[in-house]
């Protein structure tokens, strides 16, 4: 299962989904991560500038790129909620701290 969670420069997880600085996609099977990988989207930089659908097609654009199951996230606004669920791409809720053990508890309850 391919897994996208926002987190911050340490590795921490992140509050917010659509303005997330950086998304790491992590891979994981049997209970444990196999691939980790941090990817430096800056939609906190580029979501206010333009509208609300070009955002969201940045986020559709990554989520397709990287094959993503599904993330990990505290915060998402309706609209993405929408789009994910369009998507067929389920939102499992984070937990604050170390952004691996939030995607390997959150895997373990999907």
């Amino acid at each position: 299962m391919k897994i996208a969670t926002p987190v911050d420069a340490a590795g921490q997880s992140a509050h917010a989904w659509g303005k997330a600085h950086w998304v790491a996609v992590a891979e994981v099977a049997d209970g444990a991560i196999s691939d980790w990988q941090v990817h430096e989207v800056a939609w906190d930089v580029s979501h206010d500038p333009g509208t609300h659908g070009s955002h969201h097609a940045r986020v559709v654009t990554f989520l397709r790129d990287q094959r993503i199951d599904a993330i990990v996230v505290d915060h998402v606004g309706e609209g993405m909620r929408r789009m994910l669920a369009t998507m067929n791409i389920p939102t499992l809720s984070a937990t604050p701290g170390d952004a691996k053990v939030s995607v390997l508890e959150a895997a373990r309850t999907a």
